[in-house]
């Protein structure tokens, strides 16, 4: 779940640097409630795509995942 408050000022950036104000007729709240849901469901299918490509789609290769890990932590650290 998004945090709402963050979302708020990421709309208001977004609005102020495209220079576009925002409708009279368009509650702020409704605004971000709505886009804050729209990116919330396109993230979930986002996430189980890519649960799919790191996992594979047939048969989970451990030794894959086991690589990824290790390239990880050593990039981390």
């Amino acid at each position: 779940m998004l945090d709402r408050v963050v979302v708020k000022q990421f709309l208001q950036d977004q609005l102020e640097e495209a220079e576009v104000d925002l409708p009279v007729d368009i509650d702020v709240g409704s605004l971000v409630e709505t886009f804050s849901r729209y990116v919330e469901e396109d993230y979930y299918e986002w996430l189980k795509d890519n649960f799919r490509a790191f996992f594979g789609h047939e048969q989970i290769d451990w030794h894959k995942v086991r690589e990824r890990i290790r390239f990880s932590d050593s990039d981390s650290g």
